[in-house]
């Protein structure tokens, strides 16, 4: 009795063990969760905070709430970066909620930059439908992957790295983005650092600067 206990406790601890390897991609590649309806358009009127958006109630959804016009026309460039980012993420296209994608709408200026930032959330792909880009990420181990792409070209940055695009163009340069997220979330790295709150000595410290150049950079990210 005690040999077949034993042989049933092995072949149960056999298959909890390859019950837990199938379970680590899921774990370690997962993004947004899985729907678990057709459609939750998110209903911006609710005051109710969740990890996403409420739904709307299905009577009230129309087919508008799947089209969105935000992307038809150029943004203003005329920012000190030469750049401008128009996103449909969620927040602006409600019939994104819980499906795990969006987009955006990059445009340069001759010269424009999109500042080294991350998406925490999202792994991007970058189509390039007018002009050359110079656009790169960095590793977790400081490993730069750069290249200029042109018309036609597509260009991925990984989750959650590091990643810029710069016009290297004579004019001017437009690109669509895709993200596995309805929320990607954007932090630009300069403007994290020294747009926010964190200590002038933290600040010295890590990147070997003076009391006054740290007080000069801060500036320029004075709202």
């Amino acid at each position: 009795m005690a040999g077949r206990f034993s042989a049933y406790l092995h072949h149960f601890t056999f298959a909890l063990l390859v019950l837990q390897l199938a379970l680590i991609p899921m774990m370690t590649m997962a993004s947004d969760a899985d729907p678990e309806q057709d459609f939750c358009v998110a209903d911006w009127a609710s005051g109710t905070v969740v990890n996403g958006l409420v739904c709307k109630s299905p009577a009230a959804v129309t087919a508008n709430d799947f089209v969105f016009h935000g992307l038809a026309n150029p943004g203003n460039t005329k920012t000190a970066a030469g750049s401008s980012v128009t996103p449909a993420f969620a927040a602006q296209f409600p019939g994104l909620n819980t499906l795990g994608i969006s987009m955006a709408r990059l445009d340069f200026a001759q010269g424009g930059l999109v500042p080294p930032h991350t998406h925490p959330r999202a792994t991007e792909i970058l189509f390039v439908v007018e002009g050359s880009l110079l656009v790169g990420f960095v590793s977790t181990n400081n490993q730069l992957f750069a290249t200029t792409v042109n018309k036609g070209d597509v260009f991925v940055f990984p989750r959650g790295l590091l990643h810029f695009e710069l016009n290297v163009g004579k004019g001017q340069a437009t690109a669509i983005a895709a993200l596995n997220s309805q929320n990607p979330g954007v932090q630009a790295q300069a403007a994290a650092l020294f747009g926010s709150e964190i200590s002038d000595v933290v600040l010295e410290k890590a990147f070997g600067l003076s009391e006054k150049a740290v007080d000069l950079i801060k500036s320029k990210f004075t709202p």
